[in-house]
């Protein structure tokens, strides 16, 4: 995320040239000394109150994923149906490869994938083909992908054969087994009702984190909207739009496609827009979260971020500090470690009504 040190040296040349006509230098790695009194006025945050919804399950969602999960264990010699054909409606378990003048085209061939009859998840006929077979059986189904196909252009109005192997039909909600439960190997869960109950938990932990997460926005939220900010240094926003430009730069490649393509998508802007808008929204609230740390006494000392960072390190996994970091710079950790004892301190002391 940090820059090279060829890149390095480039930004201070320039800022050394900046410099001397009186430009300021300061980057997000200068938080901790930035005099930021001279860029924000901290509104009242003695007496915050927010409004934030209750942390809570959805029973819709609840029995989805537990569904899902014990679905994912399922197979034609564990729990699987195989006594009967296949109706519509029904889940199955499928292995299928398509071809085209018998050579196999790319995306066409799948094991074990779990697709609902009816669904129409697979083009036409692919799922109408399947009703009536017996688990276990193998079709060849002649197919034509539509005339316009965009995830493969190429195969657009061109003619098939899909060959598909029915594994089992996957049973539903009513169906499952403790059996196939303790085939799963998850600890202390053995039964149909212990995994209803573990899915229940994993979901009430993402509904509190979800929860934390609010609150901490409500209270930045509702101290940005009363307090007063100056110009901020050029250098200073440029090193957040760095960092906002490698974050999402990483996001766009996880999709394969450019920072562009996926910025205009999701965000309905240019990555231009998006990256100045960020970027200065991101050091806005870091400024804010220094001017209280600095009031508060919550900044963080260097033994205390060489202390969360090797607990980081440690809860990660990693060999050491210096593998977690690599070339990001500690002082981003500083002023994440400082921003999590201001909202800490923050949440404290504020009204927080559910």
């Amino acid at each position: 995320m940090r820059r090279n040190k060829a890149g390095l040296a480039a930004v201070l040349l320039a800022v050394g040239m900046l410099t001397a006509c009186g430009e300021s230098t300061e980057t997000n790695e200068d938080l901790k000394q930035m005099k930021v009194d001279r860029y924000v006025t901290l509104g009242d945050y003695s007496n915050l109150s927010i409004s934030v919804p209750a942390a809570a399950v959805d029973q819709a969602q609840w029995d989805e994923l537990l569904l899902a999960v014990y679905q994912g264990s399922v197979t034609a010699d564990n729990g699987g149906i195989t006594d009967r054909a296949v109706e519509t409606g029904d889940t199955v378990l499928i292995d299928y490869e398509g071809k085209q003048d018998g050579v196999a085209f790319e995306g066409g061939t799948a094991e074990n994938a779990n697709l609902t009859i009816g669904s129409g998840s697979f083009i036409d006929g692919f799922e109408d083909g399947l009703v009536g077979v017996m688990p276990g059986e193998t079709v060849d189904l002649e197919l034509a992908f539509p005339e316009t196909y965009n995830p493969n252009p190429a195969l657009a109005g061109q003619k098939v054969v899909f060959t598909v192997t029915v594994h089992c039909i996957l049973p539903g909600a009513d169906g499952m087994e403790d059996a196939v439960v303790a085939s799963m190997g998850i600890e202390n869960v053995g039964t149909v009702e212990e995994l209803r109950q573990y899915v229940y938990d994993y979901l009430m932990e993402e509904a509190e984190t979800n929860y934390t997460y609010s609150v901490q926005d409500a209270l930045i939220n509702a101290i940005m909207d009363d307090s007063e900010f100056e110009e901020l240094p050029r250098t200073f926003l440029d090193s957040y739009r760095e960092l906002c430009l490698a974050g999402i730069g990483n996001v766009a490649a996880s999709y394969n496609v450019t920072v562009e393509t996926f910025v205009n998508y999701y965000y309905h802007m240019s990555s231009e827009d998006y990256l100045d808008q960020y970027s200065e929204l991101q050091a806005k609230q870091e400024v804010l979260m220094q001017a209280i740390a600095n009031r508060e006494g919550l900044a963080v000392s260097d033994e205390e971020l060489q202390e969360k960072l090797g607990e980081y390190a440690a809860d990660g996994g990693f060999e050491s500090v210096e593998a977690m970091v690599g070339e990001r710079s500690q002082e981003e950790y500083r002023n994440f470690f400082m921003t999590e004892k201001v909202l800490d301190y923050l949440a404290d002391t504020a009204e927080i009504t559910e």
